[in-house]
């Protein structure tokens, strides 16, 4: 009789750590709308990521430098945390070294087209994996003139530079161009985001329109610069 009350109580002793282990601990913020639950995927669809995760959050302080955190229950097991909404990947990534400097060490631009929920229509890939190493974290960095007007040299050929990353990203993450050239230089270990090649006055009206589509930082670099340089 003992050893079965003794076996009895192992059982709920177990079952009382598991429920302990699974329990929600982001109730109190959900309730608060620290946490919106997001239920249906739609524009703006860049946003940065800070956490993904298969089990429960154990510590709700995670969140705590951040004022509206956006959760995803995706169809590949793991809930997403972001914050922001960006019309486009420039934006988004304008914000991403901000957001690291909060704590968020393993941030990165996500494109929510490439995510599907939890029994949702939605169509798209399960994961969205940008970068090379497991965290899928990068940092952008800043680039463009000095603030000078900028006088084609005749003759110079230019590329538009659209991004430079840390970290590679998905080239077709630049949405509205078909021929983004990717360049890696191991001298700064930077890798760039660039496209068309044009001379003279084409490359400046060709600059405005790329600035106008949301990359506002960027900038003409002569070609002869990166070509060597190119990822095939």
């Amino acid at each position: 009789m003992t050893m079965k009350l003794s076996k009895s109580l192992f059982v709920i002793l177990m079952l009382s750590v598991n429920i302990s282990l699974f329990a929600d601990k982001l109730s109190n913020l959900r309730t608060s709308k620290k946490i919106i639950t997001v239920d249906v995927i739609s524009a703006p669809y860049y946003t940065i990521q800070i956490a993904a995760l298969q089990l429960p959050p154990e510590n709700p302080g995670f969140f705590n430098n951040v004022d509206i955190v956006r959760e995803f229950s995706c169809n590949d097991g793991f809930v997403r945390y972001t914050v922001g909404e960006y019309s486009t990947f420039a934006d988004a990534s304008r914000e991403l070294d901000r957001i690291k400097s909060l704590g968020y060490a393993d941030a990165f631009v996500l494109n929510l087209k490439r995510l599907t929920l939890e029994n949702s229509p939605v169509s798209g890939s399960s994961a969205f994996s940008s970068g090379s190493g497991s965290s899928g974290s990068k940092s952008g960095v800043s680039g463009g003139s000095s603030g000078k007007p900028f006088v084609p040299v005749p003759g110079q050929k230019y590329t538009i530079q659209l991004a430079a990353m840390r970290f590679p990203v998905y080239i077709s993450e630049f949405e509205g161009f078909k021929d983004v050239k990717e360049y890696y230089m191991k001298s700064d270990r930077i890798y760039r985001y660039c496209v068309g090649i044009y001379e003279g006055n084409q490359a400046l009206s060709e600059l405005e329109k790329v600035k106008a589509s949301g990359y506002k930082d960027a900038y003409l670099v002569p070609i002869e610069r990166y070509a060597a340089y190119q990822i095939e």
